[in-house]
């Protein structure tokens, strides 16, 4: 059990918050927290503790602290002509969005948001002292009135979550490219999910050129099947890292991280090669759940958000007393279900069944 803060001086603001995260359960399916179900190969896991031993007789050394390398690695994996000055590399997508916020942010700047999406981005504001206005989106999820909010609040640091979570949709690049022409602050574009992004789909990476203030983010944690790593990343132009060099802490990404991610950059092809068939997992769900009655939203991530439900806590709660764990979070009456292996979708479809069948 956590203690509580107790008599101790917590700042004001922080008091009654709650510590983000997802539950962590002992059970048989989990598609909670949206995790590529396919582990490293032991090929993979020879070749990631073959380069661990090589850096550990080094560990009495601090690590590379702008890890140069992997911003290599990291440049030539996403392409767009980058090179390793228009990358920043980080603990997690969620550093590299608490850095921007340290840079760009904090007392007496603003944070905007379409909300549903990302639950970090408006805490990481709130514990940067970075005051959040909760935008909203469409009906549908859409984003058409995104550059209106933008121009109204002016904020300092603008988020647009693309796929986004919870709910999987995408937002078209001309909605981004009037967003970033709303403001003169930075404009971040989470795609953190962009490589189950459905063919044909494009990246915010093609909108960089010219564009000083526009920052896309990513992360190993999703498609690489490299959650455990903690290695998130940006592209942006190279006055982005620049300015992240003044709130990064020191050594922040240690050799063994660094030496982890370079290894699975390395093994790119191999740990992509799920991506297809959970895309086809995943809009055969979408598909599946509209056949019973249920509303989908259409995905461009390795989850689908669906509903709606009058107790979707009751509806969570009877799924994980079938040992199958999924995401009580988006808009009321909807759930979030992360794509598994083929087995654990059937595991999920069969309890769900029993579920409504009630």
């Amino acid at each position: 059990m956590a203690a509580t803060p107790g008599s101790l001086p917590i700042r004001d603001d922080l008091k009654d918050l709650n510590p983000y995260g997802a539950p962590q359960l002992d059970v048989a399916v989990q598609l909670n927290t949206n995790e590529n179900p396919y582990g490293p190969s032991e090929g993979l896991q020879k070749s990631i503790a073959d380069a661990v031993q090589a850096v550990a007789g080094t560990l009495n050394r601090y690590p590379d602290r702008d890890a140069i390398e992997l911003r290599k690695d990291l440049a030539a994996y996403l392409g767009h002509d980058l090179t390793e000055a228009n990358t920043w590399a980080a603990n997690g997508s969620n550093e590299i969005i608490q850095q921007l916020l340290q840079a760009f942010g904090g007392p007496g700047r603003t944070a905007l948001g379409f909300e549903p999406s990302y639950a970090m981005h408006p805490l990481i504001s709130l514990v940067t002292c970075t005051e959040w206005i909760a935008g909203a989106s469409d009906a549908d999820y859409g984003l058409s009135t995104a550059a209106e909010q933008v121009a109204r609040h002016r904020p300092s640091v603008t988020f647009i979550t693309s796929p986004n979570n919870p709910t999987g949709t995408s937002v078209p690049l001309d909605i981004i490219v009037d967003a970033y022409d709303a403001t003169d602050g930075m404009l971040v574009v989470d795609e953190a999910y962009a490589e189950f992004k459905r063919d044909g789909t494009p990246s915010a990476l093609t909108l960089l050129p010219g564009r000083e203030r526009l920052v896309v983010c990513r992360t190993m944690s999703k498609a690489f099947a490299a959650a455990g790593t903690r290695l998130g990343y940006l592209a942006a132009a190279p006055a982005v890292p620049d300015a992240l060099l003044r709130v990064r802490l020191p050594y922040h990404l240690s050799t063994v991280t660094q030496t982890v991610a370079r290894t699975a950059l390395a093994h790119t092809q191999e740990l992509l090669s799920s991506v297809q068939a959970l895309r086809a997992e995943r809009d055969a769900l979408v598909a599946w759940l509209r056949g019973r009655g249920l509303k989908a939203a259409d995905s461009d991530a390795n989850f689908v958000l669906f509903g709606t439900f009058e107790d979707r806590h009751k509806v969570w709660q009877e799924l994980l007393d079938r040992s199958v764990l999924i995401r009580e979070i988006g808009p009321a009456g909807w759930l979030r279900v992360t794509v598994g292996t083929p087995a654990e979708m059937s595991a999920f479809r069969d309890a769900l069944t029993e579920v409504l069948g009630q």
